[in-house]
Protein backbone atom coordinates (compact mmCIF):
# COMPACT_ATOMS: atom_id res chain seq x y z
CA UNK A 1 0.00 0.00 0.00
CA UNK A 2 2.83 2.36 0.95
CA UNK A 3 4.62 1.51 -2.32
CA UNK A 4 1.52 2.36 -4.36
CA UNK A 5 1.04 5.63 -2.48
CA UNK A 6 4.67 6.60 -3.06
CA UNK A 7 4.28 5.82 -6.77
CA UNK A 8 1.18 8.03 -7.01
CA UNK A 9 2.97 10.91 -5.26
CA UNK A 10 5.98 10.61 -7.56
CA UNK A 11 3.76 10.39 -10.67
CA UNK A 12 1.79 13.44 -9.57
CA UNK A 13 5.05 15.32 -9.03
CA UNK A 14 6.35 14.44 -12.50
CA UNK A 15 3.06 15.40 -14.15
CA UNK A 16 2.99 18.69 -12.22
CA UNK A 17 6.52 19.54 -13.39
CA UNK A 18 5.63 18.72 -16.99
CA UNK A 19 2.43 20.79 -16.78
CA UNK A 20 4.46 23.66 -15.31
CA UNK A 21 6.89 23.43 -18.25
CA UNK A 22 4.00 23.42 -20.72
CA UNK A 23 2.37 26.42 -19.04
CA UNK A 24 5.69 28.28 -19.02
CA UNK A 25 6.23 27.55 -22.72
CA UNK A 26 2.64 28.57 -23.50
CA UNK A 27 3.18 31.88 -21.68
CA UNK A 28 6.41 32.56 -23.57
CA UNK A 29 4.67 31.87 -26.88
CA UNK A 30 2.07 34.54 -26.07
CA UNK A 31 4.57 37.24 -25.10
CA UNK A 32 5.76 39.56 -27.88
CA UNK A 33 9.54 39.97 -27.70
CA UNK A 34 12.29 41.18 -30.02
CA UNK A 35 12.41 39.20 -33.26
CA UNK A 36 11.70 39.44 -36.98
CA UNK A 37 8.39 38.05 -38.20
CA UNK A 38 7.97 37.12 -41.87
CA UNK A 39 4.57 37.80 -43.42
CA UNK A 40 3.62 36.05 -46.65
CA UNK A 41 1.74 38.11 -49.24
CA UNK A 42 0.68 37.44 -52.81
CA UNK A 43 2.14 40.21 -55.00
CA UNK A 44 1.94 40.24 -58.80
CA UNK A 45 1.32 36.48 -58.84
CA UNK A 46 4.25 35.66 -56.56
CA UNK A 47 4.28 34.75 -52.86
CA UNK A 48 6.58 37.27 -51.19
CA UNK A 49 7.98 37.16 -47.63
CA UNK A 50 7.90 40.60 -46.02
CA UNK A 51 9.91 41.07 -42.81
CA UNK A 52 8.63 43.01 -39.82
CA UNK A 53 11.14 43.87 -37.10
CA UNK A 54 9.86 43.74 -33.51
CA UNK A 55 11.85 45.68 -30.89
CA UNK A 56 11.08 45.29 -27.18
CA UNK A 57 12.81 45.78 -23.87
CA UNK A 58 15.05 42.91 -22.78
CA UNK A 59 13.19 43.08 -19.45
CA UNK A 60 9.68 42.65 -20.81
CA UNK A 61 7.10 42.50 -18.04
CA UNK A 62 4.81 39.57 -18.84
CA UNK A 63 1.99 41.17 -16.83
CA UNK A 64 2.13 44.57 -18.54
CA UNK A 65 0.22 45.71 -21.63
CA UNK A 66 2.55 47.65 -23.92
CA UNK A 67 1.62 50.36 -26.41
CA UNK A 68 2.55 49.59 -30.02
CA UNK A 69 4.23 52.06 -32.39
CA UNK A 70 4.28 50.89 -36.01
CA UNK A 71 6.89 52.90 -37.95
CA UNK A 72 7.06 53.23 -41.75
CA UNK A 73 10.25 54.16 -43.60
CA UNK A 74 10.45 56.51 -46.58
CA UNK A 75 10.77 55.52 -50.23
CA UNK A 76 14.07 53.75 -50.87
CA UNK A 77 14.51 53.19 -47.14
CA UNK A 78 14.53 50.15 -44.89
CA UNK A 79 12.74 49.05 -41.75
CA UNK A 80 16.15 48.83 -40.08
CA UNK A 81 16.31 52.63 -40.26
CA UNK A 82 13.95 52.84 -37.27
CA UNK A 83 15.86 50.61 -34.85
CA UNK A 84 18.36 53.22 -33.61
CA UNK A 85 16.16 56.37 -33.54
CA UNK A 86 13.51 54.63 -31.43
CA UNK A 87 15.87 52.41 -29.41
CA UNK A 88 15.71 54.43 -26.20
CA UNK A 89 11.92 54.06 -26.15
CA UNK A 90 11.80 50.35 -26.95
CA UNK A 91 14.75 49.53 -24.69
CA UNK A 92 13.15 51.32 -21.73
CA UNK A 93 9.83 49.58 -22.30
CA UNK A 94 7.94 52.76 -23.20
CA UNK A 95 6.46 50.91 -26.18
CA UNK A 96 7.02 47.98 -28.52
CA UNK A 97 8.44 49.10 -31.87
CA UNK A 98 7.08 47.41 -35.00
CA UNK A 99 8.94 48.15 -38.25
CA UNK A 100 7.51 46.70 -41.49
CA UNK A 101 9.44 46.59 -44.75
CA UNK A 102 7.88 48.23 -47.80
CA UNK A 103 7.80 46.09 -50.94
CA UNK A 104 10.53 47.29 -53.33
CA UNK A 105 11.50 49.67 -50.51
CA UNK A 106 8.33 51.73 -50.92
CA UNK A 107 4.68 52.01 -49.88
CA UNK A 108 2.05 51.84 -52.58
CA UNK A 109 0.34 55.23 -52.93
CA UNK A 110 -0.20 54.88 -56.67
CA UNK A 111 3.06 56.29 -58.04
CA UNK A 112 5.61 54.06 -56.30
CA UNK A 113 7.48 50.91 -57.45
CA UNK A 114 5.31 48.82 -55.12
CA UNK A 115 1.99 47.55 -56.49
CA UNK A 116 0.93 45.62 -53.41
CA UNK A 117 -2.05 46.09 -51.08
CA UNK A 118 -0.24 47.64 -48.13
CA UNK A 119 -3.43 48.23 -46.14
CA UNK A 120 -4.14 44.48 -46.18
CA UNK A 121 -0.51 43.83 -45.19
CA UNK A 122 -0.75 46.25 -42.25
CA UNK A 123 -4.09 44.79 -41.16
CA UNK A 124 -2.48 41.33 -41.09
CA UNK A 125 0.36 42.71 -38.95
CA UNK A 126 -2.08 44.22 -36.43
CA UNK A 127 -4.11 40.99 -36.28
CA UNK A 128 -0.90 39.11 -35.46
CA UNK A 129 0.18 41.65 -32.83
CA UNK A 130 -3.16 41.34 -31.07
CA UNK A 131 -2.66 37.58 -30.69
CA UNK A 132 0.00 38.33 -28.06
CA UNK A 133 -1.04 38.84 -24.43
CA UNK A 134 1.24 41.81 -23.65
CA UNK A 135 -0.08 44.14 -26.37
CA UNK A 136 -2.44 47.01 -25.48
CA UNK A 137 -5.09 46.92 -28.21
CA UNK A 138 -6.26 50.40 -27.20
CA UNK A 139 -2.86 52.01 -27.76
CA UNK A 140 -1.78 51.23 -31.30
CA UNK A 141 -0.01 54.15 -32.99
CA UNK A 142 1.62 54.69 -36.37
CA UNK A 143 4.40 57.05 -37.45
CA UNK A 144 5.70 57.45 -40.97
CA UNK A 145 8.36 59.48 -42.71
CA UNK A 146 7.90 60.87 -46.27
CA UNK A 147 6.44 58.00 -48.36
CA UNK A 148 5.83 56.21 -45.05
CA UNK A 149 3.91 59.29 -43.95
CA UNK A 150 1.70 58.85 -47.00
CA UNK A 151 0.70 55.30 -46.10
CA UNK A 152 0.09 56.41 -42.50
CA UNK A 153 -2.33 59.05 -43.82
CA UNK A 154 -4.12 56.43 -45.92
CA UNK A 155 -4.40 54.21 -42.82
CA UNK A 156 -5.88 57.11 -40.88
CA UNK A 157 -8.46 57.68 -43.58
CA UNK A 158 -9.86 54.15 -43.21
CA UNK A 159 -9.09 53.77 -39.50
CA UNK A 160 -10.62 51.02 -37.40
CA UNK A 161 -7.91 50.27 -34.83
CA UNK A 162 -5.35 53.08 -34.54
CA UNK A 163 -5.47 55.58 -31.69
CA UNK A 164 -3.24 58.18 -33.38
CA UNK A 165 -0.85 58.75 -36.27
CA UNK A 166 2.17 60.99 -36.81
CA UNK A 167 2.80 61.76 -40.50
CA UNK A 168 6.28 63.29 -40.77
CA UNK A 169 7.58 65.31 -43.75
CA UNK A 170 4.43 64.88 -45.80
CA UNK A 171 0.75 65.74 -45.78
CA UNK A 172 -2.55 64.65 -47.28
CA UNK A 173 -2.92 64.70 -51.05
CA UNK A 174 -6.01 65.63 -53.00
CA UNK A 175 -6.54 61.89 -53.55
CA UNK A 176 -6.27 60.81 -49.91
CA UNK A 177 -9.73 59.87 -48.70
CA UNK A 178 -11.01 60.16 -45.15
CA UNK A 179 -13.89 57.70 -45.13
CA UNK A 180 -17.12 58.69 -43.41
CA UNK A 181 -17.04 55.44 -41.42
CA UNK A 182 -13.40 55.85 -40.34
CA UNK A 183 -13.03 56.00 -36.56
CA UNK A 184 -11.66 59.42 -35.50
CA UNK A 185 -8.04 59.34 -34.38
CA UNK A 186 -5.57 61.92 -33.14
CA UNK A 187 -3.11 63.48 -35.60
CA UNK A 188 0.39 64.87 -35.08
CA UNK A 189 1.54 66.17 -38.48
CA UNK A 190 5.07 67.56 -38.75
CA UNK A 191 6.48 69.56 -41.67
CA UNK A 192 9.68 71.51 -42.32
CA UNK A 193 9.12 74.96 -43.75
CA UNK A 194 12.17 74.56 -46.05
CA UNK A 195 11.19 71.15 -47.43
CA UNK A 196 11.84 71.18 -51.19
CA UNK A 197 10.88 67.55 -51.86
CA UNK A 198 7.34 67.81 -50.44
CA UNK A 199 6.87 71.56 -49.96
CA UNK A 200 4.84 72.85 -47.04
CA UNK A 201 2.72 74.80 -49.54
CA UNK A 202 1.83 71.62 -51.42
CA UNK A 203 1.52 71.17 -55.18
CA UNK A 204 2.28 68.40 -57.66
CA UNK A 205 5.39 66.55 -56.48
CA UNK A 206 6.57 62.95 -57.01
CA UNK A 207 3.39 62.30 -58.99
CA UNK A 208 1.12 63.30 -56.10
CA UNK A 209 -1.05 66.45 -55.82
CA UNK A 210 -0.24 67.47 -52.25
CA UNK A 211 -2.45 69.78 -50.23
CA UNK A 212 -0.65 72.50 -48.35
CA UNK A 213 0.38 71.27 -44.91
CA UNK A 214 -2.02 73.71 -43.22
CA UNK A 215 -4.93 72.59 -45.43
CA UNK A 216 -4.02 68.98 -44.65
CA UNK A 217 -4.30 69.59 -40.91
CA UNK A 218 -7.51 71.57 -41.45
CA UNK A 219 -9.02 68.68 -43.46
CA UNK A 220 -8.41 66.27 -40.58
CA UNK A 221 -9.88 68.80 -38.15
CA UNK A 222 -12.97 69.41 -40.30
CA UNK A 223 -13.60 65.69 -40.70
CA UNK A 224 -13.48 65.21 -36.94
CA UNK A 225 -15.61 68.31 -36.25
CA UNK A 226 -12.91 70.06 -34.25
CA UNK A 227 -13.29 73.57 -32.88
CA UNK A 228 -11.92 75.96 -35.51
CA UNK A 229 -10.44 78.26 -32.88
CA UNK A 230 -6.84 77.15 -33.37
CA UNK A 231 -4.37 77.52 -30.53
CA UNK A 232 -0.99 78.71 -31.83
CA UNK A 233 2.27 78.38 -29.89
CA UNK A 234 5.56 79.65 -31.29
CA UNK A 235 9.21 79.52 -30.31
CA UNK A 236 12.39 80.32 -32.19
CA UNK A 237 12.40 76.80 -33.66
CA UNK A 238 8.78 75.71 -34.09
CA UNK A 239 5.17 76.77 -34.58
CA UNK A 240 2.52 74.43 -33.16
CA UNK A 241 -1.12 74.63 -34.24
CA UNK A 242 -3.68 72.72 -32.15
CA UNK A 243 -7.30 71.86 -32.97
CA UNK A 244 -9.29 70.51 -30.02
CA UNK A 245 -12.90 69.75 -28.95
CA UNK A 246 -13.07 67.14 -31.73
CA UNK A 247 -15.24 64.04 -32.08
CA UNK A 248 -14.33 61.24 -29.65
CA UNK A 249 -11.98 63.63 -27.81
CA UNK A 250 -9.28 63.34 -30.47
CA UNK A 251 -6.85 66.18 -31.09
CA UNK A 252 -5.19 67.43 -34.28
CA UNK A 253 -1.77 69.06 -34.02
CA UNK A 254 0.30 70.53 -36.82
CA UNK A 255 3.96 71.25 -36.04
CA UNK A 256 6.07 73.43 -38.34
CA UNK A 257 9.82 73.16 -37.80
CA UNK A 258 11.51 76.38 -38.89
CA UNK A 259 14.48 76.01 -41.20
CA UNK A 260 13.99 72.24 -41.58
CA UNK A 261 14.10 70.48 -44.93
CA UNK A 262 12.80 67.02 -45.76
CA UNK A 263 15.00 65.29 -43.18
CA UNK A 264 13.34 66.89 -40.17
CA UNK A 265 14.97 64.63 -37.57
CA UNK A 266 18.39 65.91 -38.61
CA UNK A 267 17.34 69.52 -38.09
CA UNK A 268 15.13 69.00 -35.05
CA UNK A 269 16.59 66.70 -32.41
CA UNK A 270 13.41 66.67 -30.30
CA UNK A 271 11.29 65.14 -33.07
CA UNK A 272 10.92 61.59 -31.77
CA UNK A 273 10.51 62.80 -28.19
CA UNK A 274 7.69 65.08 -29.37
CA UNK A 275 6.01 62.25 -31.27
CA UNK A 276 6.08 59.91 -28.27
CA UNK A 277 5.03 62.69 -25.88
CA UNK A 278 2.00 63.25 -28.12
CA UNK A 279 1.10 59.57 -28.34
CA UNK A 280 1.60 58.91 -24.63
CA UNK A 281 -0.47 61.96 -23.63
CA UNK A 282 -3.64 60.54 -25.18
CA UNK A 283 -6.18 58.94 -22.84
Amino acid sequence: MKTKLLYVILLFGVLSCKQSEINSQSLEDKILTSKTILFEQQIDGNMISRPVIIETSADTDHLKLYPIVIAFHGRGGSNTNWVQPLYKFTNSGAFIGVYPQGYLNSWNLGQEPSTTDDIAFISNIIDTLLSYSNVDENKIFAVGNSNGSGIVNVMGGVNKRLKAIAPIASQLTERTEIKSNAIPLSIFQVNGDQDLLIPIDGGLKLGHPFLSASDSAKKWANNFNCNQNIVVEETEQIILYTYSDCDDNVVVKFLVVKGAGHNIAREYSSLWNDVWDFFSSLD
